[in-house]
């Protein structure tokens, strides 16, 4: 089982059962729950391969092993993989964000503290400032800073020698990242999202962990509504687990898992209210779209970034909403889903919501 404990981007406010960032419970289980040792990472087995490669090697020769960027959608285990890191390199962590480090100078006061071979998770690393991002360069190639003391003409760099350390940087969206940047990375990885078996092992884990008792049937009900993701799992998990407390015996199958979810508005593909939501509207008051993101937000009664950043990603790899030029167009999948029929002239223009409020 592994997730992430990493703060949610600015626009994950919905508070949803199905959303991907960790809010303070989930940071507290999460902690309890998570594996130690790559021996115990569930899934990503492409990535736990070659991670092991890179840290047994590092290990043979008495050395720091090479800065690792991982990437990925929330909630994959980036965070658990950086502490796995330091556990299996026998080094301590410190975690720090891109968000917190909005000047030189923030950096440089963690850089500078490090002890020799002690792992830096940075998280979110593509939204760090520009000019801790240009120091970071040469901190990672050359274990050096420069610390510019005093301004304008009078200004002098004092050179700072850093102790050898690992550099494991987290981001959701590897494209942000300056190619300069990306280069130091001496192993880069990208985080997949789960498939429903691997979800199910997640899931018995975590119920053994919290001494829930649950079925093979009641582990694949969970993990099929779990879009991918183990932090979700773990959260339908834990209230499936408090649905079958209060209404059963305690013990979770298919049919408590079922019940227990319909309550919480997860549906079969792991789709919750605000999902619905923008497919009803998109199917019901546009015919199918084509549509646009300010239209579709205001009969939604969400925030433009609300709906684009939150539920369309889901949507569009579910395949069940596509994004074109002209808007928002529901895709058959879609109309299959919530059991309407297409009218015959979807496909051909739609509302045209889209060519007016734009894409």
């Amino acid at each position: 089982m592994n997730w992430d404990d990493t703060a949610p981007p600015a626009d994950d406010t919905t508070g949803r059962l199905v959303g991907s960032a960790a809010d303070g419970e989930d940071q507290a289980v999460e902690a309890a729950l998570r594996p130690k040792s790559l021996a115990e990472f569930v899934g990503q087995e492409r990535v736990r391969e070659q991670l092991d490669l890179v840290l047994r090697a590092a290990r043979q020769r008495g050395a720091t092993a090479d800065h690792v960027l991982l990437s990925g959608a929330p909630g994959l285990g980036k965070t658990t993989l950086s502490m796995i890191i330091a556990a299996e390199m026998e080094a301590p962590i410190r975690i720090t964000s891109g968000p917190a480090i909005q000047h030189a100078g923030d950096l440089a006061a963690i850089l500078s503290s490090l002890q020799e071979g002690e792992v830096l998770f940075l998280d979110e690393i593509h939204r760090m400032s520009r000019p801790a991002e240009e120091m970071l360069y040469m901190a990672m190639e050359d274990f050096r800073v420069d610390v510019i003391v005093g301004k304008g003409p009078g200004a002098t760099a004092i050179p700072l020698e850093l102790p050898p350390f690992t550099l494991v940087g987290a981001t959701t969206r590897a494209g942000l990242l300056p190619p300069p940047l990306r280069d130091r990375f001496g192993f880069t990885a990208h985080m997949e999202f789960y498939e429903p078996a691997e979800l199910e092992r997640v899931i018995h884990r975590s119920a053994d962990l919290l001494d829930v008792t649950i079925d093979t049937a009641g582990a694949a009900e969970i993990a099929g509504r779990s879009r991918g993701t183990p932090r979700i799992a773990n959260r339908l998990l834990r209230r499936v687990r408090d649905y079958a407390q209060v209404k059963a015996d305690g013990r979770i199958n298919q049919e408590i898992a079922g019940a227990a979810l319909r309550v919480y508005e997860v549906d079969a593909r792991g789709l919750d209210r605000l999902d619905r939501a923008v497919l009803e509207a998109l199917l019901k008051l546009f015919g199918g779209g084509p549509v646009g993101l300010s239209t579709l937000s205001v009969a939604v009664g969400e925030e433009r970034e609300t709906v684009e950043e939150v539920a369309e990603p889901f949507l569009v790899r579910e395949g069940l909403l596509a994004r074109t030029p002209r808007g928002r167009v529901a895709t058959p999948a879609a109309w299959a889903h919530l059991g309407l029929t297409a009218p015959q002239s979807h496909g051909t223009g739609g509302s045209g919501q889209g060519d007016l409020f734009g894409a």
